[in-house]
This record gives C-alpha cells, sequence and structure tokens, in this order.
C-alpha cells in the first residue's frame, strides 16, 4: 500500500519530497558557515549471552528522519561543498542466508565512507545519532546543531501523521478489545495479550513502549508491568498503550472500572482527572508554554481534590508549595511521534528545565504548529508518597491526612490522549478511543 509521502519498503518508507525537505530545512538552521554532519544509524546490540542474537535493531530517530531507512550501519553525511550524501551497508550473503532477501537500500558502499572522512580532516565536524567512529567534534558545536536538528524534527510533517494515524487506528482497535475483554477474574497479563494481539491485527509492527496494566493499587505504579493479578469486581484497570508503525506510535492512557461500574470514590476521582484533561488539551495552542497546559491541569485537579476534602487551603498555595505533587507527580506529559518520547527537551537559549508545582517537567518550550503532544493528567494514591514523614510534615496543613483511608483504594487513575497543535486549535487524534 501506497500512501502520500509513504512508500512501500521497497523504495523506503518516506518519499524523497519529503526527505528532501527536511534536509533543506536542517541545513538552513546551520548557517552561513555550516561544520561538516555526520549521522549515524547505530549497529544492532547483541543479546547477553545470546552468541550472534541481537535486539531487534532501531535506527537512531535522527538518521531515521533525515534518511526514512532502518537498517543498521548506515551514516549519512553533509559538506558545505558536496551536500549530501548517504552511505549504506550492503546487503550480504549470510543476510540472505539467514535472514531471506532485504530490499536494499539506496546510497554509496559503506565502504567508501573512511575515505571521505578522510578528504575532511582537520574541518569542524559533529556527529549527531548514533556515534560513528573517527568523526571526533567540537562538544559546544555539536551541542547547538543537535539542537537546531531537535527543533526541526519537533514539527511533523504530512508523512509522519500519516504514519502516526494508522499507529492511531491498531492502537483503538486494542483498547476497544481490552475494554470488553476486562471482568473479574481476568488477569493483568491476560489484558495485555488480548490488547496487543489486537492491535497486531490491525497493522501495528509491534508496540511503542511496554504496555502498562495495573489493576487495583497497581494502577498507582506509574510505569506497571502487568503480572498474574486478577481483576476483582471494585478493582479498576489503568491501561497505558500504544502500537507502532514504522517507528511512529500512538501513546493512550484509558481507566477502566474492573466490575459493571466504578465505585462512589472512583468515579469522583475518575471525574477530575477528566475534567483536568480537558482543560490541558484545550490550551495546546500555538504560542502556549507547555508548563502553563501543566499548571492549567494542575489546578483542575487541585481545585477537585480541596472540594472532595483531600486537599485544604488556599488553591495557589497548593499548586506553588508543590502539595499536588503528592497526588499527581509527574508532568502533564511529552511530545510523541517518532518513538514514544519525541525529541521534547527545551526551547533554544534556556539552560535547563524546569520545575512548576513540585514537578520537572519534560517539555519547557512554547508550542508551536504541529507539534505532537501527550496530555496525560492523573491522580494516584502511592504509599510511598503519603506515608513519607517528611512529605507529612512539609503538607500537615494542607492535606486531610485523617481522611485519606477511603481514598487509597482508588489506586491511580491516569487519562492520555494526543495532540496536535494547529493553526486551528488543538486536534485530539485519539479522540475515536472511548472514555
Amino acid at each position: 500500500m501506497v500512501l502520500s509521502g509513504i512508500q512501500g519498503d521497497c523504495m523506503g518508507i518516506f518519499s524523497e519530497q519529503f526527505l528532501d525537505k527536511r534536509k533543506q530545512r536542517f541545513v538552513q538552521a546551520l548557517g552561513k558557515e555550516p561544520p561538516v554532519v555526520v549521522v549515524g544509524a547505530g549497529a544492532p546490540i547483541g543479546i547477553p549471552g545470546g552468541l550472534d542474537q541481537t535486539y531487534p535493531f532501531v535506527p537512531h530517530p535522527d538518521y531515521y528522519w533525515l534518511t526514512g531507512s532502518r537498517r543498521s550501519g548506515g551514516i549519512i553525511v553533509f559538506d558545505a561543498a558536496n551536500g549530501w550524501t548517504h552511505f549504506v551497508r550492503p546487503v550480504t550473503k549470510l543476510e540472505r542466508l539467514w535472514e531471506g532477501d532485504s530490499d536494499p537500500v539506496e546510497g554509496e558502499d559503506i565502504a567508501g565512507f573512511g575515505d571521505w572522512l578522510k578528504a575532511r580532516e582537520g574541518w569542524p565536524m559533529v556527529n549527531l545519532g548514533a556515534p560513528v567512529e573517527g568523526a571526533q567534534g567540537d562538544a559546544e558545536i555539536t551541542k547547538q546543531i543537535q539542537e537546531h536538528l531537535d527543533e526541526g524534527r519537533r514539527r511533523k510533517d504530512e508523512a509522519e501523521l500519516e504514519l502516526f494515524k494508522q499507529a492511531v487506528q491498531a492502537t483503538a482497535t486494542g483498547h476497544a478489545r481490552a475494554s470488553t475483554f476486562i471482568t473479574p477474574g481476568v488477569t493483568e497479563r491476560a489484558i495485555q495479550i488480548e490488547l496487543e494481539a489486537e492491535m497486531f491485527r490491525h497493522g501495528a509492527h509491534g508496540v511503542g513502549y511496554g504496555t502498562i496494566v495495573g489493576v487495583g493499587s497497581h494502577a498507582g505504579v506509574l510505569h506497571f508491568a502487568p503480572g498474574d493479578r486478577r481483576v476483582g469486581p471494585e478493582d479498576l484497570v489503568l491501561i497505558d498503550a500504544g502500537g507502532s508503525i514504522n517507528g511512529y506510535t500512538a501513546d493512550v492512557t484509558r481507566t477502566y472500572p474492573g466490575g459493571d461500574q466504578f465505585t462512589s470514590e472512583q468515579q469522583a476521582i475518575y471525574d477530575v482527572v477528566l475534567e483536568a484533561e480537558k482543560e490541558g488539551m484545550s490550551q495546546c495552542k500555538i504560542g502556549t508554554e507547555w508548563h502553563e497546559v501543566h499548571y492549567a491541569a494542575a489546578r483542575v485537579m487541585t481545585v477537585g481534590l480541596r472540594d472532595l476534602g483531600i486537599l485544604k487551603g488556599d488553591v495557589d498555595g497548593l499548586l506553588e508549595s508543590g502539595a499536588i505533587a503528592l497526588f499527581f507527580p509527574h508532568g502533564i506529559g511529552h511530545m510523541v511521534g517518532l518513538g514514544v518520547r519525541d525529541v521534547g527537551g527545551r526551547a533554544l537559549g534556556r539552560d535547563d528545565i524546569r520545575s512548576f508545582c513540585g514537578i520537572r517537567i519534560r517539555v519547557d518550550l512554547p508550542l508551536k504548529d504541529h507539534y505532537l503532544m501527550t496530555v496525560e493528567p492523573g491522580i494516584y494514591f502511592v504509599p510511598g508518597l503519603l506515608d513519607d514523614e517528611e512529605k507529612r510534615e512539609t503538607y500537615r496543613e494542607m492535606v486531610a491526612w485523617d481522611k485519606l483511608n477511603p481514598w487509597r483504594k482508588v489506586g491511580g487513575i491516569r487519562i492520555e490522549d494526543n495532540v496536535l497543535v494547529t493553526e486551528d486549535g488543538p486536534s485530539v487524534l485519539t479522540e475515536e478511543i472511548p472514555k
């Protein structure tokens, strides 16, 4: 199947039109006297004790974004005099024997890279992507060039968005299957199997990250790996899962009742989190600072927890002191697309990522057109936080500590969608997945 801007494996994943535009955008950011740029794909990583076995190869995203190739061992280079050159590793006879025919990637034989590099000895050079032997560069220049490449990759073009939307479609089928499969007695692991199998049946090449399925108190563990725990009739089930296609992944969280409906405490927390997610998504507009999205969602949850009698006092004080982080201990989200944590980081010129509402956020920059973000507020009742003596002392007047017990059994509730920032406002690309 050939899509607009996306081609079959024999011709590469992206059309030359899209790849050329990406390269041009990057070169324009390099300035009038650009250094030599070397971007490596990387090599497979061997499985410990596995002899000749390796983990499935994933190319460095910088290399993949510029070339559309997922083959290992490649290097794409740029210099001002000659432009771009792509060195690729030819398909070997052993590969054909053990892995079958592989469609070759167009480019120069990697055997010629050494001479190319030697001819540029002493030139200003940076090595991006995976490390390339011999391509040593100035650390400060490399940092600056990396920031320009990151900035270029943050905006998703139409070819990337088509792959992402396919990943969303596969993800939607998985969550739909999970929502109907959940019933008292089934295990976290069984839910994972049903969800992932359905995504694979509908086109997913893999999962974008380790699927999270947490039952009851396990839902309060942010990256819980599903196990043998069985769903109880008054448990809730938190599922964070996304299908991946050609490296592009969706990232979606839904929280379901284990029985016919949520308990009263679960429903109350769910309603607060859902309202916070809606508020956070509504703030995903061009020019909005990402920390403002975090603050907007955190404020909704602070008001909600205060109304439920869990938090006490002035809302602004609860936010500024970090008291809300006892229940919302992570950032509102991150960039997504080429991998589950796509680029992110901080804006050019900012020294470090800052903290807000007691949390160091994952992204510290203003939103721009075609940024693709996750919005994932959550409220959790984590014993490690709530039973910490130092935190209890710090927030003794801000938390109704004597009223927490009925809420602890909730575990945790998170709701997450993927939002594209556009000139017309936020576009929720995962809205087809019920919540």
